[in-house]
Parts: C-alpha cells; structure tokens; sequence
C-alpha cells in the first residue's frame, strides 16, 4: 500500500497544479530522496511534463529514484511472497506519500545487458516473427520456428554454437609451464593460488600440486585444458571439476567484453583472438537453416539488412498464411525506421548499441501496445539525436501521451522542452544546492520564472568571429569501417574540431575506428564508469591516494589505515558505511551503521587528523570545499580538474552509483585531462548537460585548445557546432545512405553556404540568435 505520511501533511507549492478531480494528478509529498529537499508537487496525469535542472539538480532523484521507484515497487508488492522472493528488493523511497500512481515502465539509457545473444532483432521481437515466417514460408522446409533460432539447439551452427565467432586462445597466456600448481602456474585472474577455481584443480586428484606443468602427459594436458565437467572428491567433498579452457570459455569468453572488470578485459584482449566462425560464416545459424530461403534470401540475409531495407522486402511478402505476423513484423520494422533506427540491422549485438540507441530499440516494444494510463519515464531521450531526428522523437512522445498516458522525460534540449504540457524546474543549482522546486507551470511561464533554465531557454552560442588556423593535419585514408565508403579526411591539428551528422551517419565509425592507438590520442567515449557501491570520486580520480598519503605522513602511520576497504575499515560495515538487512520475503533495507555512524573508519582511524579534520570529515567534504582545504600539492591538481569540468559541487565521498550520466562522463574526462596528450576524442560531451553548462563546457574545451592540444568532438549539440573552428560532416543520411564527408570547413561556411541537414538546422539556430 502507498507510503502514509509520518508528519502533518504538507501543502503543495505555489504554482502547484489545482485538478478539478483529485486522481488527475500525481501526488508528491515531502520527497527527500538524495539531495531532493522535502519536496511536495502536484505532476498532471495523462500529460507530457519535462523535469529540467543543472545536472545534479534531483531531476533523476524525483522522477527515477522517487516516482518511479515507488510504482514499481508497489507493483511487486502484489505478487505473492514466495515470487516476491525472486524479484530484486527495492526500497522504500524517502517521501511521506504518493498517491494516484498508475503503473510505471521506465525507458532509461542503460546498456541492453551485456549478453552477445541479444540482438535488436531478439530484442524486439523482430527476429522471432521473421522465424515464424521462414518457417512457413521458406524452401527447402527446414521445421518450425525454433529451427531458425541461434540461441537453439536446433538452429544454431555446432561449431560456434549460436555465437558466430570463434576463439583462438594462447595458451601461454593462461599457464606458466615452468611453474607447478603450488608454484602459481595457472595466470588467469581468478584462478591464484589459493582461490576456489585453483583449489579445483590443484585439489582433483588429477594432478601432482607440485609437478611442473612442462612435465604433464598428453592425458594430464588434456585433462587440465579439455575434460569435460566431472564429479571429484576434494577434501571428501563432491566437486565439479571442469578443464581450464572451458571454463575460461564459459567465464571470459562466451561474456560481451565490454561487460567484463577491466583487469580481465585485459587478460581477454591479451590471450584470445576472435574471428568470424569459419563453419557458419559468422551467421551464427546451421546448414539447414541456411539453406531455407524466400525470394532467395535466407534469414541471415534478412538480419543482416538495414532496416530500412529489410522493411522494403517485407512489404513484397503477400503469402495470406502468415499475413498477421507480417503485419505484426512490418509495424516493429517500420517503428524501428520511424524512431531514426532504420540503419542498425536486426543481427547487431545488443551491447553494442550506445544508450541513446537503446533506449529508443526499448521504445519500439511499447509503441504498439494496447495498454493505456500507463506512466512512461525517459532519461534524455534525445541523446544521440540529430536536431533532425529530434523532432521525429518528439511526434513519438506525443503519441503516447495521446494513447491516455502520462509521459515523465527528464530533459534539457529546448527542442523538447517545448512541447511539453507541463514543466517542472529543479534546483537552483546541483547537489546541497538544488533539491528544490523552482518552477512548475507552462513554457511561457518558464520562459518569464527568471530560472536559470527560464534564462537559458532561448540562449544561443554565436559563430566565432574568428577561427583557429591549424598546425597541420591527421590524415585519414580509405576508412571502410562500418557504413564508411572509403572516406578520406584531414583533420586538423590544434584547433576545435567537430564531427557532427545524423544518428548512423558513420560519426564514430570515422573517428573512433581511425584515431585510438595513435601517439597522444586520448579517447573519452560513452563506455559506461564500472564502479561498486566503494566506488566514489576520490577513489575513482586517485585524489584518496594523495589524501591517504598526506594523511599517513601527518600522524606518522601507514597510508593503509585511511582506507575504507583495507586496514581502516569499520569491522561492522567493512567500510561502507551502511548495513545492508536481507528481509528475506521482504525488501531488504539499508541503514546507517551504527557502529561508525556512516564514517566508515575505525574509532582509532578517526583519531588521526590533518589540519584538525578527519578522514570521514575529508571525504564529506564537496570538490569546492576541498580546495579550499588542500591549497597545493598533487590533491589540490586533482580537485582543480574536475572542477574544471564542473564537478565543484559533488561530495568526494559520494557513492559513483548515484552520479548521473552527464557527472559520470565529466569525471572520466577530468580524469584524462591527467595524461599528457596532444588530440582529445570527445564523445558527444554535452550528453546529460543543462543548458547553462553548455557554455561551461565550450570554456573548458576552448582551454584545452589554447594550451596547444588538439579537440575533436563527436556531437550534435548546435552551441557546440557553432563555436567549433572547423566542422565534418557526414551523411548525407543513416547506414547505408550515409557513410560520406559531406562537407568540411568552417561553421560560417556551412551555414552560408551548404544544403546538408546539419547545415539546415545550425543556419536555423544562429538565425534564431
């Protein structure tokens, strides 16, 4: 049942919705998750409402970590105990109460799992109908639908088994053969002296622990490598024991890589090779499924279409046999190409899609839904886009708010900003700063609030009266990578380079399969942080080394003791600072410890001091504030860069878990604003940024350039085209009809004069100045 309130109930804001019916609005009462500060609004249901704010602001806090958190939860209340005792437990969120909450699907920009099974066709279903109708349809018959499936027994090639790929591994990579087990010669993470994979093995039976591996017979080899998994007795207990390269295969390798913690991502790119499955041609699928064909193609022919193409030959099929599936696959197909997706195929990988593109491969499932009053949550679901396809996203949240729903979208682009119903404006600034209500009302409210966002609505960067002259030029020769048709470009050196064109256009493709690897090249991408619940900002930068250091030189200790996850630690937390309590049938909960208070440290850590602070008192301290406190030295260059970046107001000590993507993305480049570089790859940098931080962002570039490096940004954003000192452009549009420089030179002179669609919208935007 909702949350009740635990105080006197408080009224909403001024400015707050009044409904003639009270179940017209959503009900938010005293919400105080993160930084939100005892928030009370009134959101209309049935109505399109943006929640914009600085990055940090509490936009995520209320929409995700509050409304949300709190229908979903309530929804998994209704199961029974004994499901409810597989579902993951979620908290209660802080707030007093909610009421009126109807049930919410979230449609955020995190990865689509890291399993290389998935593919935007298994994803969305498409695949599937196409099976149901190889099945029917195809010569030579080849059985029924699961026939066709490479995650089946029945479709997939033997020799790859679904994958596509095989795997050619050095075995000198994961054995030392002059070492002994005992001797630690088995070098794959994981399996260390000591560790249950090495006691497996060490403790089979099957070998001498001390013989050196040089001296194994053919029969040991292949047991170490090959055996298949078997029962043994280890210390007069039933083990599995399984030979070493299949169970790296099944650990490592059968893993998406970019799933993996770096140190094995690296053991992975270090000791396998990976080539298309010879057997199967990288289709994944057997002989039989192969051979099955309509119109000549098979169904590895057909997923390994554009979209936009696959839908053209789907419209030729007539057969009335299979006409509703057709139809079903023919709307998915079409969906994909409305929302600016016609360029992927349906056999791309899953995790391979950046988070724009998988949050709108998740939107296709709910477009042709017959559900209705349904809560929709985006995050940002324009980025990514090209101001050209924005407007195409925008007529599809339109749409299902006109199917009776309530759609939430946190935002910050002005495109989308506009055609909401309703807004809501939180801050006024990030982290203690913000967590308030500061507008809630129509766009031409926003427009006269005064907000910071109200101000930056119609803001626009200018074009550069003058640009940067080059100092020469990073050559690019016959880039074939993807959808690129042999493309030549000259980048040039020491100026602000972008590279802007419509979604699929080959953007990445040009920048990032030509420029990593070369001398000073430093790549920022949209990979996503890997951090746990330990992981903070201090940890993450390395600025917890520094202090660690000038604490221990301080008191005279070892830097171990200001750790929180070694010496340090408190005995009752380990270090985190919160208990968790499994509830078993019910969520579990998490609570302050009580033996540390949250400081995490040991009473004796706590007793050892610089400049009359403490450890804990250190790490709760914002970027701001520590540089106030460490006014020199190794910590304070830490701090200066990622305030550099815009990161003053977050509390070193913060979980990473709870930064937002934009504060996430800034963190890493503040990070390899460390390395000494002469060309920084910018992936799409104003991902998550409101619109007062744009112009922040353009100082800090601008910087880095006036200190002799060389910008190349990937982006979209026409504030940062406009101030760019050259500009690529690709195109002319997605996949298979992009591909191609069409234009390069300065931004006045694709705005005076080229008729890309990139030049169309950028001459709108400065006209507009």
């Amino acid at each position: 049942m909702p949350l009740q309130p635990t105080t006197a109930q408080p009224e909403p804001p001024a400015g707050a919705l009044r409904a003639a019916d009270a179940h017209d609005v959503i009900e938010v009462r005293g919400a105080r998750e993160n930084n939100l500060a005892d928030v009370s609004l009134d959101v209309p249901k049935r109505r399109l409402t943006v929640f914009t704010g600085v990055s940090g602001s509490g936009k995520s806090s209320l929409v995700f970590g509050t409304i949300a958190a709190e229908s979903r939860r309530l929804i998994n209340e209704t199961y029974t105990a004994f499901v409810q005792g597989f579902m993951p437990s979620v908290g209660r969120p802080d707030v007093d109460a909610l009421r009126n909450l109807s049930a919410a699907i979230v449609i955020d920009q995190e990865r689509m799992g890291a399993n290389s099974r998935s593919t935007v066709g298994t994803a969305t279903d498409a695949h599937t109908m196409l099976r149901i109708v190889f099945s029917r349809l195809g010569e030579p018959h080849a059985g029924t639908s699961s026939a066709f499936s490479f995650n089946n027994a029945e479709g997939m090639c033997p020799d790859c088994e679904g994958l596509g790929r095989a795997s050619r591994i050095d075995l000198d990579q994961l054995v030392d053969r002059d070492l002994s087990l005992n001797e630690g010669a088995l070098t794959v993470p994981g399996f260390a002296v000591g560790s249950w994979y090495w006691k497996v093995i060490a403790d089979s039976g099957l070998f001498d622990p001390d013989a050196k591996l040089r001296d194994y017979t053919p029969a040991q080899w292949d047991d170490l490598l090959h055996k298949p998994p078997t029962k043994v007795k280890s210390s007069g207990v039933n083990i599995t024991y399984e030979g070493l390269l299949l169970r790296v295969k099944r650990l490592y390798l059968d893993k998406d890589i970019e799933s993996l913690q770096a140190h094995i991502r690296a053991f992975v790119e270090r000791a396998v090779a990976f080539s298309a499955c010879e057997a199967c041609g990288g289709t994944r699928l057997n002989p039989a499924a192969l051979a099955s064909r309509i119109g000549g193609l098979n169904i590895a022919d057909c997923a390994a279409m554009q979209i936009s193409d696959l839908a053209a030959v789907v419209r030729e099929i007539t057969e009335p046999s299979v006409a509703p599936v057709l139809a079903a696959l023919q709307g998915t197909l079409d969906s994909l190409v409305e929302i600016g997706l016609g360029y992927l195929s349906l056999d791309r990988e899953s995790p391979t899609l950046s988070g724009g593109e998988a949050q709108r491969v998740k939107m296709v499932r709910h477009l042709g839904s017959s559900l209705s009053d349904i809560t929709y949550v985006f995050d940002e679901p324009t980025a990514g886009l090209h101001p050209h396809d924005i407007a195409r996203m925008n007529d599809l949240l339109l749409r299902l708010r006109d199917k009776g729903n309530t759609v939430l979208v946190v935002e910050h682009k002005p495109e989308t900003i506009a055609i909401a119903d309703h807004v809501v404006d939180i801050g006024p600034g990030a982290g203690a700063e913000g967590g308030r209500i500061c507008y809630t009302g129509d766009l031409a409210g926003l427009r006269a609030s005064g907000t910071l966002t109200g101000r930056h609505l119609d803001h626009r960067a200018r074009l550069r009266e003058k640009v940067r002259e080059p100092s020469g030029h990073l050559a690019v020769k016959g880039a074939n990578l993807h959808n690129l048709k042999d493309v030549d470009a000259e980048i040039p050196l020491g100026v602000l380079t972008v590279v802007t064109g419509v979604a699929g256009s080959g953007k990445s493709s040009l920048i990032h399969g030509s420029l990593p690897g070369r001398d000073g090249v430093v790549v920022v991408d949209q990979s996503p942080i890997r951090g746990s619940r330990r992981s903070n900002p201090a940890t993450y930068s390395g600025l917890l080394d520094h202090i660690r250091t000038a604490f221990a030189k301080a008191n005279g200790v070892k830097p171990a003791l200001f750790s929180a996850n070694s010496q340090g630690a408190c005995p009752a937390c380990k270090g985190i600072g919160l208990v968790y309590t499994d509830l078993a049938m019910m969520a579990g909960v998490a609570s302050v410890c009580e033996r540390c208070q949250g400081r995490r440290y040991t009473d004796e850590v706590l007793t050892y001091t610089l400049r009359g602070k403490d450890i804990s008192q250190v790490l709760a301290m914002r970027v701001a504030e520590a540089r106030e406190f460490f006014t020199a030295g190794q910590a304070r260059a830490v701090l200066d860069r990622l305030a550099d970046v815009g990161l003053g107001y977050i509390g070193l000590g913060q979980p990473l878990t709870t930064l937002s993507g934009g504060e996430r993305q800034r963190l890493k480049l503040a990070i390899h604003m460390a390395e000494k570089a002469a060309t920084y790859v910018l992936d799409e940098p104003t991902t998550g940024l409101h619109l007062a931080d744009v112009d922040q962002l353009l100082a800090l570039l601008d910087r880095l350039v006036d200190a002799g490096n060389t910008v190349i940004v990937i982006e979209h954003h026409q504030a940062v085209m406009a101030h760019a000192d050259w500009i690529i452009d690709l195109g002319p549009g997605a996949g298979s009809d992009g591909g191609r420089v069409v234009f390069t030179g300065t931004p006045a002179d694709l705005v005076a004069g080229a008729d890309t669609l990139t030049a169309r919208h950028l001459r709108d935007y400065v006209q507009q100045d």
